[in-house]
C-alpha cells in the first residue's frame, strides 16, 4: 500500500525541519507514543537504530526505527531551494513501512510537508487490517502532519488532551 499526504505550516522550512529532528519533540506530536530511543546512532542521523512503542487504545505496538536519509545533515542555513529530505523504515510484527518527508520552501514564511508512505504486510492479521481499512493509514498519517502543524505553529501538545 502506498499514498501521499502534504499540509503547509506557516513557519520557515529551517525552522520546521528543526522541529521534526528535535527528539524532544516527538511525543508533543505523535499520538502514543511511549517511547522513542535511539538503540545505535545518534537520534535523527542516517544509520541510526530506534526502539519506538506506540499504544494505540490498549495494544502496545514495538517497532524499530532506521533513519535510512537526512538531507541536509546540518539543518541550519538550508539553503534557498534546497529540498529538507527525511526517510525512514520501520518494523514490526507483520509489517514494513518506509517514509520519505520532503520539506519545500512555499515562500518565506510558509513550508509544504509532503510525506510518501508504504507499507508491506507479511502477516495475515496484518493482511487483513490493511484490506478492511486502508484509509485508516493514510487518515492517522494525515493526523499526524495535522498534529505537528499545531505543534509548529502554536505550541499545542497532543497529550494535553489525553486522560
Amino acid at each position: 500500500m502506498k499514498y501521499l499526504n502534504s499540509i503547509e505550516i506557516d513557519l520557515p522550512r529551517e525552522r520546521v525541519a528543526q522541529l521534526l529532528a528535535d527528539p524532544a519533540n516527538i511525543q508533543k506530536w505523535v499520538r502514543g507514543v511511549i517511547l522513542h530511543e535511539p538503540l545505535t546512532g545518534t537520534h535523527g542521523q542516517v544509520g541510526t537504530t530506534s526502539r519506538v512503542v506506540l499504544r494505540s487504545g490498549k495494544q502496545e505496538i514495538e517497532c524499530t526505527e532506521t533513519v535510512t536519509r537526512r538531507e541536509p545533515a546540518d539543518l541550519h542555513d538550508i539553503p534557498t531551494g534546497v529540498v529538507a529530505r527525511f526517510d525512514r523504515e520501520m518494523v514490526a510484527p507483520g509489517m514494513w513501512s518506509m517514509t520519505r518527508d520532503r520539506l519545500t520552501e512555499v515562500d518565506r514564511g510558509t513550508t509544504r510537508w509532503e510525506s510518501e508512505s508504504e507499507y508491506r504486510f507479511s502477516g495475515l492479521m496484518m493482511r487483513l487490517i490493511a484490506l478492511v481499512m486502508p484509509r485508516t493509514f493514510r487518515t492517522q498519517s494525515q493526523q499526524h502532519m495535522q498534529d505537528f502543524k499545531e505543534f509548529a505553529e502554536h505550541g499545542k501538545d497532543v497529550r494535553d488532551g489525553e486522560n
